[in-house]
Formats: structure tokens, sequence, C-alpha cells
């Protein structure tokens, strides 16, 4: 199978972070920014962010900037936010229902229509609206709703046992919270966020400034 070519992550990472100004931008009643404004509020070079939106196919007006209205659509297409991703959560703990509860998500197309868990207790509840099923009906749900996509926010110790479950459900894209390193084929998509890495970036930079106002 031949892979098309993905852009460098640093500039996916930083497109929903343009997203957020522009549409700041657009509320303000604006029709044109410039990658200048846009670099400035991020405290970057405005070249980075002209190379960043150029993979999404748009381009700029001289002394004009870029047309707001084009360069949300540009960025949510870009991302595969225009379209609707229904998509499933394994593990209904603090940090599953957090998820579900985040409303930011429908504003990207991520859609969280179930939730599966093997407590008892939460199996038949809801978390914000979203139905809670015993995992043993993983497979079952995943083919009847069609789903592609799961969250996994399960313990780290049953982190691989999940994935693999969840891959011979016909799941073909994973969400990782785990701290586990998941073991899958080739053609199985994980992205995974390691929490406790960006917060030992914070813990660093507190330190590093702390220090430097102790040698004033």
């Amino acid at each position: 199978m031949i892979r098309q070519k993905i852009p460098a992550t640093p500039s996916i990472r930083r497109l929903p972070q343009y997203l957020h100004i522009i549409r700041q931008t657009q509320s303000e009643g604006y029709e044109y920014i410039s990658g200048t404004v846009i670099a400035q509020e991020l405290n970057l070079e405005p070249i980075q962010v002209r190379k960043d939106l150029a993979i999404t196919g748009i381009t700029g007006k001289p002394k004009k900037g870029y047309p707001v209205a084009a360069l949300i659509t540009a960025i949510e297409h870009f991302l595969g936010w225009d379209v609707v991703t229904n998509t499933i959560l394994v593990g209904a703990g603090n940090l599953g229902a957090a998820l579900t509860g985040y409303q930011e998500f429908q504003y990207h197309g991520l859609h969280i229509v179930a939730a599966f868990d093997v407590d008892t207790a939460k199996i038949g509840s809801r978390i914000h609206g979203v139905p809670v099923f015993s995992i043993e009906t993983l497979a079952s749900h995943v083919k009847k709703l069609d789903i592609s996509m799961a969250i996994l926010t399960v313990p780290s110790s049953e982190a691989q046992r999940m994935a693999n479950m969840l891959v011979d459900a016909g799941i073909r894209s994973i969400w990782n919270f785990t701290n586990v390193k998941l073991k899958v084929s080739e053609n199985i998509i994980v992205q995974r966020e390691d929490l406790t890495s960006g917060y030992a970036l914070l813990c660093v930079m507190m330190n590093s400034t702390r220090e430097a106002r102790i040698k004033e």
C-alpha cells in the first residue's frame, strides 16, 4: 500500500491555533487576515505561518492577506473537520467522561456516539448524553454503528488487550490516551497523546523561570 505523504506534524498541530484566531477575526467583522497578524498572536515568524497555511492549498492576496471565510473553509477541509466522524470511547472513567463532555469536539466534526466499560455501575447509564455499554458488546456495536475510530482511555494494564479487541472489531484508527505504545499492524492508525510529557515540559519551564528569578 502506498501512503500519501503527510505534512510535518508541527504544521498540522499549529493549524487549529490559526483557526481559532481566524474565527475570532471573522466574528469581529473582518474579511481578510494577514499571516503577519496570525504570527504576532502566536509569537511565530510570518514566513512560518505562510508555509503552514500553504499546505491547505490556499494562497493570500498581496497587501490584503487571506480571505477569512475561504481560509476557514480551507483549514477545516484539510483537517477533515468539515465531515462528521462518528467515534466510540473505550474506558468511561474520569478522563473518558471529561472527553465526552468536551463541547469543542462538535466544532471539529468529532461525534462520540457510544462509550464502553467493564464497570457494571456505569453500563446502561449516560455520560454527557453518551450511552455506556458493556465492553462485551463492542464488536456488535462497531458493526451496527459503522465505526472506524475509537478513543482509548483505559488503565495502562488493559491498553493492549483493548486495542486488540478494537482492531478485531474493525476499528482502523485509535486515539490513544494511555501511556502504552500499542502494538498493532501497519494499516492501523494510532495517535498517542502523552499527557505526562506535556506536564513534564511545563514543569521544566516553571523551574527554569523560578531559578532565573532567584538569580536576579
